[in-house]
């Protein structure tokens, strides 16, 4: 599909404060975009907002809330008048051994990063059919290859790659497009969290050539421009993953025979690791429903 101008479109962007979701709302105001953040840092996601270069608005909301992110869909319709572009990234991540982790927290990762895409779809969807729109859904390469000690994460990944494939089916006959964003390891404050695990760095590591590596924030965020510019229904922020696709029917059974040699060579190890949300996004979250609960 040919480029679509980017100049007086209006991006909404979820997880907006920081990582890929700050640097996508930049690069996406430098082109012209008006940009409506939303997140649970309300004091970063004002100073993100103050520093674009378009018209901007904040809105704090959990997007795994219905009636939240409904509102917030409301508002930023009478605010900017349409919604051209949804950006689903809000996500968090925990890591470590399943039978020893935190029940919490692992149901945390499912309902943030699938219940929440699909908060923010339900919520979106009658204004992108009004403008006949785009929805990119942030997925991952865990989505494509299960991985040892991720198994929420790799189970939510999964579970937003088909739930965005089954909804381009229901709504492109409506005019609303639907991508699918793939991103490797990237340097966000996510796998910087993770990697201070050092079993979960270490395993990273050992990990094939070019998986094993974390990529650079802006050609991560270049590539997904490009696609919210094309409407892809795929949008690949590193090179090689594309390349993956092809071979993924072969990966479960590969990371079995290998996982489990990789974590029996960990096995005393393993004891004691933390399993809560990583990062400082993970940080904020657990802040945020503390407070709700307060």
């Amino acid at each position: 599909m040919s480029k679509v101008s980017l100049e007086g479109q209006v991006a909404v962007v979820t997880g907006a404060a920081r990582g890929v979701g700050e640097l996508l709302a930049r690069k996406l105001s430098a082109r012209g975009a008006e940009v409506a953040l939303v997140g649970l840092e309300q004091d970063a996601l004002k100073q993100v907002s103050e520093r674009l270069h378009s018209d901007s608005d904040h809105w704090y909301a959990d997007v795994t809330d219905h009636q939240a992110m409904a509102r917030v869909a409301e508002e930023v319709k009478e605010r900017f008048g349409k919604v051209d572009i949804v950006v689903a990234n809000a996500g968090v991540a925990t890591g470590g051994p399943f039978v020893d982790s935190d029940p919490e927290a692992w149901r945390r990762v499912i309902e943030v990063n699938l219940i929440g895409s699909a908060v923010t779809a339900r919520a979106f969807l009658p204004v992108l059919m009004q403008s006949r729109g785009y929805l990119l859904q942030i997925a991952s390469l865990a989505a494509i290859t299960p991985a040892p000690m991720m198994t929420a994460y790799c189970a939510s990944k999964s579970g937003v790659e088909a739930y965005a494939h089954s909804l381009r089916a229901e709504v492109g006959y409506k005019g609303v497009r639907v991508g699918v964003g793939y991103l490797s390891w990237t340097d966000t404050d996510m796998v910087r969290g993770a990697d201070q695990d050092e079993v979960m760095r270490e395993l990273r590591q050992r990990l094939p050539w070019p998986s094993n590596k974390t990529y650079p924030l802006g050609p991560a965020v270049d590539r997904i421009v490009a696609g919210i510019e094309r409407r892809s229904s795929h949008v690949y922020g590193q090179w090689w993953l594309r390349g993956m696709q092809g071979v993924r029917g072969y990966l479960p059974g590969l990371i079995g025979t290998v996982g489990q040699r990789e974590m029996r060579r960990f096995g005393s190890r393993l004891e004691g690791m933390r399993s809560g949300l990583v990062g400082a996004g993970g940080a904020a979250d657990e802040e945020a429903r503390a407070t709700h609960r307060s």
